[in-house]
């Protein structure tokens, strides 16, 4: 049972909303204290900078969540503040490495062949002037196109991963897949087609039964923009320095590539479930954070739905960025250090300035000192 660290700045339905979860220790809790103190205040003088509405940051270390806490407001007009633990913000591209851990249960059950052509399992799909594997999609190698004109604000509803691959399925590829390195969330399309084909499982039946009800992510879900879904946040742009209200979209185009709700709590739920041998075993894993490479040899720095790449110090960092009408999140894990952050704001193309890279080496710094014994 993973456990959670709550500020008693928090309102009490964040204790209400994270029943599941028991209180971290007070010897951890005191160990986390100097780095949670001080990136509240940096984040606390950047939301003041930025007069951003709400933000909401949850970090976790091994099995427990160990600082989650909102800032400002889900809602302006109905003046809701953001809980981390229930409020649900539109996380864009971090639906990719989600939509990721559906693709690791079906390899790993031997019901999806990643070098096979996507045909396999997309019949319908169209023959392109050389054969698209699902390993390609998922790596952004295959040569499919990503957003043209005015895509990225549709507001028109799809009510079917297959549907929703009309958008560019006529669209010929760019280069020969394998060939080059060419970021498409449409590509994440395909591959949410390829899940229902290899699962015999719509979509999204197979990502709430399959992975986000045995993960626990329980605040998690495919936006539908038309309904009335509780606690999602209110979208924002910002206009003169200002929140204004983001247009309407609809974002049932592209759930696997950029169309869940979720909240940082979940997000970091997710993250762990990676670190110790679960749903997904460590060869698994493994696949998903690899890079790709280009048939020249190339690395591309993304695995399958995951960035990856090392810092200066040659430790790995697996994440993703997502960006939305009215959202942007950062979600980053630490593998070796067993660590991982989420940050999301209810403002779309939000200038994060570098404020999850601070936080991340203040705690990187506590757990340095912790092995040290100092």
């Amino acid at each position: 049972m993973k456990r959670l660290l709550l500020q008693k700045t928090l309102a009490p339905l964040a204790l209400l909303c994270s029943c599941s979860l028991a209180f971290a220790s007070p010897m951890s809790e005191e160990r986390w204290q100097p780095a949670i103190k001080e990136s509240r205040t940096i984040i606390e003088t950047f939301m003041e900078e930025t007069h951003y509405p709400g933000l909401s940051i949850s970090i976790g270390y091994e099995n427990e969540i160990i600082w989650s806490q909102g800032f400002g407001y889900a809602d302006l007009e109905a003046k809701k503040e953001v809980d981390p633990a229930v409020s649900k913000f539109r996380i864009g591209s971090v639906s990719k490495p989600i939509t990721a851990f559906a693709v690791g249960l079906l390899v790993q059950e031997s019901k999806l062949d990643l070098d096979a052509p996507v045909q396999t399992y997309v019949p319908d799909f169209p023959k392109k002037n050389w054969p698209i594997t699902t390993r390609q999609a998922a790596g952004h190698l295959a040569g499919i196109r990503h957003y043209q004109g005015s895509e990225f604000m549709s507001a028109k509803y799809f009510p079917t991963v297959s549907e929703g691959l009309s958008i560019f399925q006529e669209s010929p590829l760019m280069h020969e897949p394998g060939t080059k390195f060419s970021y498409s969330s449409y590509s994440w399309n395909l591959v949410s087609a390829v899940i229902e084909g290899a699962s015999d499982t719509e979509f999204l039946e197979f990502m709430d039964t399959q992975v986000f009800s045995p993960l626990g992510m329980t605040q998690t879900m495919a936006e539908d923009a038309r309904a009335d879904i509780e606690d999602r946040v209110a979208f924002y742009g910002m206009k003169q320095g200002k929140p204004v209200l983001a247009p309407y979209v609809d974002n049932s185009y592209k759930w696997a590539g950029g169309g869940f709700l979720s909240t940082t709590n979940d997000v970091i739920t997710f993250a762990l479930a990676h670190l110790d041998s679960g749903l997904l075993q460590k060869e698994t894993v493994d696949l998903l954070w690899t890079s790709m490479k280009t048939k020249d040899g190339e690395k591309t720095k993304y695995g399958i739905g995951w960035k990856t790449s090392r810092n200066r110090r040659g430790e790995q960092m697996v994440g993703h960025g997502g960006g939305s009408i009215g959202g942007t999140t950062h979600f980053r894990i630490y593998p070796e250090k067993r660590l991982a952050i989420a940050m999301a704001i209810n403002v779309g193309s939000a200038r994060i300035q570098g404020v999850p890279g601070r936080i991340e080496r203040l705690f990187i710094q506590t757990l340095e000192k912790s092995d040290s014994g100092n």
